[in-house]
């Protein structure tokens, strides 16, 4: 869970500008969107494949 804590004198879009960083840096928007719709077990499978291959080709050049 992202939380942001006022700081003395800090406006609110300020305030709100961090809480939109936090919550990029930690994927809540992604999981997110991913999670809005049923994904059937084998597409699953197929982007975890993709994601697979993908970090095997960067780590291997």
């Amino acid at each position: 869970m992202v939380k942001v804590k006022p700081r003395p004198g800090e406006p609110v879009q300020q305030m709100m500008r961090r809480l939109k960083k936090m919550c990029e840096r930690e994927g809540v928007l992604r999981e997110m969107k991913r999670t809005a719709y049923y994904e059937k077990p084998s597409d699953r499978n197929r982007r975890n494949n993709r994601k697979a291959k993908r970090r095997i080709q960067k780590t291997g050049e």
